[in-house]
């Protein structure tokens, strides 16, 4: 049976995602000035609980958004256990008794589990290391590249709805191949982890990976001054890669680069080759 979830259990990076998604469905629609979007997404990034995220969407209009979070119950106080100390006692002398033995049954070399004449952790067990490297620096060419590598290494492909992008991990939108009105969302930190799924936003994928990453990047490392904030400033920087809303070409990209600080934030929208269509200045 799953755990019914309430506003002290801990937040998962897939709900800081969609914490983030329903915060930027609700600057779309008006609902929040760029500056008040910049600090809810800085606390969203960093919340410890699902409570911290309710509190961010609490006052918003969410109908349309295209995620949802959990309803939440309140915290039930569990009632002391009886003889809770001797439980604990007992359970964790049957643990300690239980590794024992299986360790003796794999590496034992002696006619009894608690009588090893040499260590058998130090028997050569012919192990090679493996040593991951997946990308960690996305804000960057050579981590760009990687990320879509490892998109298609674990997709086949780049398509998607939506790929947001931050420094050190990354959000993506895919279309659900088992159910057409939904769609699935993962999270990447390293790896793309197992999605979770929502209602579809979107009747347009594109392929994500079709622009000019160094013409975006060096926007991208240029997008504080671009927008008058000071480089030491930044609070939050991130990357969003969309299907352009362009009747006369479907496969076309729209890259929208987000920069904020303690005082506002701003964007810069981009087409595909890295050239501006937009710049939205922080609010004075």
């Amino acid at each position: 049976m799953a755990t019914r979830q309430t506003t002290g259990t801990r937040a998962k990076d897939s709900d800081r995602n969609d914490t983030c998604q329903i915060l930027d469905s609700a600057l779309s629609e008006g609902q929040l000035s760029m500056a008040e979007h910049g600090e809810r997404v800085k606390a969203a990034t960093t919340a410890t609980t699902l409570g911290d995220l309710q509190a961010l969407v609490a006052d918003l209009q969410t109908n349309n958004a295209p995620v949802q979070l959990p309803t939440l119950r309140k915290p039930r106080k569990m009632p002391a256990m009886r003889n809770g100390w001797g439980l604990r006692v007992a359970m964790a002398a049957v643990l300690v008794v239980f590794g024992i033995a299986v360790g003796w049954g794999l590496y034992g070399n002696t006619p009894s589990p608690l009588n090893f004449t040499s260590d058998p952790g130090a028997k050569s067990d012919g192990v090679t290391p493996v040593v991951l490297t997946p990308p960690r620096q996305l804000h960057s060419l050579g981590g760009l590249t990687g990320l879509f590598e490892q998109m298609k290494k674990r997709f086949g492909d780049t398509t998607g709805y939506r790929l947001v992008i931050y420094p050190d991990y990354a959000s993506l939108t895919r279309p659900d191949p088992t159910e057409e009105r939904r769609e699935l969302n993962y999270t990447y930190r390293g790896g793309w982890d197992d999605p979770s799924t929502s209602s579809k936003t979107s009747d347009v994928a594109a392929d994500l990976g079709k622009f000019d990453m160094k013409a975006v990047v060096g926007v991208l490392r240029g997008a504080p001054e671009t927008l008058g904030i000071n480089p030491a400033d930044v609070t939050n920087t991130y990357l969003s890669i969309d299907p352009a809303d362009d009747p006369t070409d479907p496969t076309a990209l729209s890259i929208d680069i987000y920069v904020s600080n303690d005082y506002g934030s701003g964007s810069i929208e981009l087409a595909a080759d890295g050239s501006e269509k937009a710049i939205r200045y922080p609010d004075s």
